[in-house]
């Protein structure tokens, strides 16, 4: 439920259009709604300023399409992450209305524009184009939550010129998400080129003794650039909400 939802509900009330228990039994569940299999927090848009979001890993068609209903039936835009295709074509046959973004794994279901909330611009980069698809869960979550978003995909340290020529692209953003598995160097390289915050996200590509993303969430974790900040691997949403924030007007 966000504010509009809210302002219009209340105009309802006072124009004679929705009776006050009416009203009373939706303020009811602005804090949770209990639909069985989950408890839809419809108060999460007001409290923090970003709707209640869908993890889909572990959850079946049918969990996400009576989730997805609850919140959009609130009037919020829904936002399912880690949707694989098969999952995403059954969602889509009861919300047609939705986009399934196939790289970043998530699908999106608009109502409204997103509020444009965001100072600046947030720049996701991604070490390699084996990143791409966390990159791009990053870069689907920044627009969800209104923020201007552009990317800049495969310019790792393997070839550091690559990055090197796009210094004013990354001089420009407000906030850069980087996005690096194997050695996960490059978050240290952008943070000692720029004075805007660095999100580094590791990822789980990589060979063996990368150890599933391990050595890369080390490495940034002992970065020697000031002000990079870490999050889990392959946390593309979580860095995306961190730099939703991080950009808010």
């Amino acid at each position: 439920m966000n504010q509009e939802y809210l302002k219009t509900m209340l105009n309802s009330v006072r124009k004679g259009g929705l009776s006050v228990d009416e009203a009373v039994q939706q303020l009811r569940q602005l804090q949770s709604q209990d639909i069985g299999c989950a408890q839809v927090d419809h108060h999460r848009h007001l409290r923090q300023g970003m709707p209640e979001m869908i993890f889909g890993a572990g959850k079946t068609a049918e969990q996400i399409a009576a989730i997805t209903a609850a919140i959009a039936d609130r009037g919020d835009n829904v936002l399912v992450t880690r949707l694989d295709k098969e999952k995403a074509g059954l969602v889509l046959s009861t919300f047609p209305a939705a986009f399934y973004h196939v790289e970043a794994r998530c699908l999106t279901l608009e109502q409204q524009q997103p509020e444009q909330r965001g100072r600046g611009t947030i720049l996701v980069v991604s070490a390699g184009t084996s990143d791409i698809p966390v990159a791009a869960e990053a870069l689907v979550t920044a627009r969800f939550l209104g923020n201007q978003v552009e990317q800049l995909f495969d310019v790792g340290v393997a070839g550091i010129h690559r990055l090197l020529a796009r210094q004013d692209q990354l001089a420009a953003a407000s906030v850069i998400i980087v996005v690096a598995g194997m050695e996960g160097a490059l978050p240290s390289v952008v943070g000692g080129l720029v004075d805007k915050p660095v999100i580094a996200v590791p990822t789980s590509v990589g060979y063996g003794a990368s150890f599933g993303g391990v050595a890369a969430l080390l490495g940034m974790l002992n970065s020697c650039a000031s002000g990079v900040t870490v999050v889990n691997i392959d946390n593309g949403f979580g860095a995306a909400c961190a730099a939703s924030l991080i950009n808010r007007v």
